[in-house]
């Protein structure tokens, strides 16, 4: 790969992975992307030269002379009167920045933009780069080469979107309800999502999302940005009265949460953009990303059985090897054990941030249970909350000053919780000894690490300072530390369910818990919106109890393994109490999900567009197309009956199909229906039938579901 220095080569391309980006260096100030989007092919000179110029604004009636233009900094000092790339000043002075152009350092996928202004003493380095994949991804890097300190406010990539962005939609939530999409018209302004719980939190945006009116699934021009952040962030979706439509992504930066001082550097998190005709597409370029990172799980993922619903803080061993016992006998690979482990743990009201094992539940340490556990063949995983704290604890009482809080007072609790300093170099230190330690002892390969809490006024106690962005990085470091201590160990980030979902902690972490909320209806639009930016292995996704715990709601096996079959699988319910009949049910499911886990962690996630909400498909097709597993799913009666034809996209529109119903059925049909013929005996179609004029829906009650399994059969 070679790099280059342009310090004045006016135009540059990047092509990769279907995408291009056409960058306009002439522009006053710093560069502005022209284009980001479907390849356009290698241009010359002079089309580069004539795009740019149609591509500059007219100057208007009662406007600037000089019409700004949307750059990848834009900047006041250049005529942009809309949200700037940067907030910040010096005790109120050089707030007004004019940082230009210096250097653009290059190679085929890649830039790298230095500026400066000496007046206001402040350097810049924006970097963008294109995946093998298509994914442009943003940073920009500020230094303070002046003299005095510089706080920093504000600052932001910016993506540009075409002129058909009409329509934006971004997701919220609550606990037991993460990622709902809303959609809505973008419209002059701006629409702004901001997280200030020090972690993504539970109503946290994704994605923010931008396409035509209409866009689905598998159509319309659709663009999107996540921020790859842990802690409080800010996205926004914005279109200027001059036709300007972009995204803006950042850290929110707490007040007098970053001071530059001179020489001093601050870099953003990186801000990670895809694109797609429909958002099955746009989904598939990170997805490819994720999978072709070095630390991406490469093993088949383990089917996992939690504890946690089965037995909650009712630690008996016998009650657990009984556990352990079923568990491997339906096929369960990983045995959590969830919380209520260690000193004093007997609710959620104390305990928290004493991590030695419990001497009056295990007299003989957790050996005893681990022991029959990997005995049995299971991997053994073990449940940690290290950032939270109860004050009734010994923690709490010893070390007052490692909790964060402002002015002497404690902020409002949250489940019996506060929320430790990880920055602070003691905390840090009891926290990797103590993990350490365990993880040492025992032969422990997997942590459930949970953050069950927003933080609220989260200050070092020392100076009162804000401190959300320093512990955020102090998590990360301590991640680190102990995957390097301890190879092969995989880490679960789980926030109270899905309240911490980023590509930021999964650098560092091996899945995400989806929700707390395992109810299959409530996880069908959790899972749909969670799998746009992040692949099925790395997603919790368990089968519960018949009455869910967090809804109320009764679901039988079949739907709700239909629901959770595609993620990284796993039990949670206590199936120690489940007769022969629906063990071997069980049984069924998990062999199911083994047979086909290659397929689910490697094929292309795909969604059908169908008219009828009460109508969900959803399925994964090998990345070759000679296979695929289709979920068809009757959320809610339909308006009519039977429901109508129904098409499976993303198959070899030219290849051939065998399609059937796929083992276990169990009660998914029948019903005293009407037969449907290909549901009796395999039926062969082409792709490009299936695609478009597709099948019959089968008759089912609300709330079922069958899979249909789909083998190339024309070589």
């Amino acid at each position: 790969m070679t790099t280059t220095d342009h310090p004045f080569a006016p135009y540059h391309q990047l092509h990769r992975g279907g995408t291009s980006v056409i960058i306009d260096a002439t522009t006053a100030g710093m560069p502005t992307i022209i284009h980001w989007g479907p390849d356009t092919g290698e241009l010359d000179e002079n089309e580069l030269r004539d795009l740019a110029s149609a591509a500059r604004p007219q100057r208007v009636s009662g406007g600037i002379d000089q019409p700004a233009r949307l750059g990848i900094f834009p900047q006041e000092r250049f005529g942009w009167q809309h949200s700037p790339a940067l907030e910040g000043h010096r005790t109120s002075r050089s707030w007004a920045t004019a940082l230009a152009t210096s250097r653009i350092r290059s190679d085929e996928h890649a830039l790298s933009i230095s500026a400066d202004d000496p007046d206001a003493g402040l350097e810049l380095v924006t970097e963008l780069r294109l995946s093998a994949n298509g994914v442009l991804s943003q940073r920009h890097t500020l230094t303070n080469s002046g003299p005095g300190a510089y706080l920093v406010n504000r600052l932001s990539t910016v993506f540009p979107l075409p002129h058909t962005a009409t329509t934006i939609q971004d997701s919220t939530g609550r606990h037991l309800k993460e990622r709902s999409a809303q959609r809505r018209p973008l419209t002059v302004g701006s629409h702004v999502r901001e997280s200030r719980r020090g972690r993504p939190g539970a109503d946290a945006s994704l994605l923010m999302l931008a396409g035509e009116t209409q866009f689905g699934h598998r159509s319309g021009l659709v663009h999107g940005v996540h921020l790859a952040w842990s802690g409080n962030h800010r996205l926004s979706a914005e279109r200027t009265i001059t036709s300007d439509n972009f995204i803006t992504a950042g850290e929110l930066l707490l007040p007098g949460e970053l001071t530059l001082e001179p020489g001093s550097s601050y870099s953003t998190p990186w801000a990670l953009g895809s694109w797609g005709h429909g958002t099955d597409q746009l989904s598939a370029r990170f997805h490819k990303d994720l999978r072709g990172r070095p630390q991406h799980p490469r093993r088949p993922r383990p089917v996992t059985l939690n504890t946690w619903e089965a037995v909650y803080f009712d630690h008996d061993l016998q009650t657990l090897k009984d556990l352990a016992d079923k568990a491997a006998t339906v096929g369960v690979e990983r045995f959590v054990l969830d919380d209520g482990w260690f000193n004093g743990r007997r609710d959620d009201t104390a305990g928290l941030g004493d991590w030695f094992v419990d001497p009056g539940v295990w007299p003989h340490g957790l050996s005893p249970l681990i022991d029959h556990v990997t005995g049995l063949g299971l991997e053994f995983g073990l449940w940690f909350e290290p950032e939270m704290v109860n004050p009734d604890s010994d923690l709490a009482r010893n070390h007052p000053d490692w909790i964060l809080h402002t002015a002497g007072r404690w902020p409002v609790a949250a489940r019996q919780q506060q929320v430790l300093n990880l920055s602070h170099p003691d905390c840090y230190a009891y926290l990797l000894e103590r993990l350490d330690s365990l993880l040492t002892k025992y032969p422990i390969g997997y942590i459930k690490w949970d953050h069950n809490r927003d933080l609220l006024e989260a200050s070092h106690a020392h100076s009162g300072t804000a401190a959300v962005r320093e512990t955020t990085l102090a998590l990360y470091r301590l991640l680190a530390e102990l995957k390097a201590r301890h190879p092969g160990l995989e880490i679960e980030s789980c926030a109270s369910g899905g309240a911490r979902v980023d590509l930021g902690i999964l650098e560092h972490t091996d899945r995400i818990w989806t929700s707390d909320c395992i109810d299959p209806i409530e996880r069908l639009d959790n899972q749909e919106n969670t799998n746009l930016l992040i692949p099925y292995e790395l997603m919790g996704a368990h089968i519960g109890g018949p009455r869910s715990h967090s809804t109320g709601r009764r679901h039988d096996l079949g739907f709700m393994a239909r629901t959770a079959i595609f993620g990284h699988f796993g039990i949670e319910w206590n199936i120690a109490r489940i007769d022969d009949s629906l063990s071997a049910e069980l049984a069924q499911w998990v062999d199911f999900h083994k047979e086909n886990r290659a397929l689910f962690h490697s094929g292309d996630s795909v969604h059908a567009d169908h008219p009828d909400a009460a109508i969900d498909i959803r399925g994964v097709v090998a990345a070759d197309a000679t296979r695929a597993v289709f979920a068809f799913t009757l959320r809610e009666a339909s308006l009519t009956y039977p429901a109508g034809r129904f098409t499976l996209p993303g198959l070899n529109p030219a290849a051939r199909y065998r399609v059937r119903l796929s083992e276990p059925l169990n009660d998914a049909v029948g019903n005293g229906q009407s037969a449907l013929s290909w549901t009796q005996t395999p039926h062969v179609l082409s792709g490009a039938t299936l695609g478009t004029m597709g099948l019959q829906s089968p008759v089912l009650f609300p709330e079922q579901s069958v899979l249909i399994m789909l083998d190339r059969t024309d070589g």
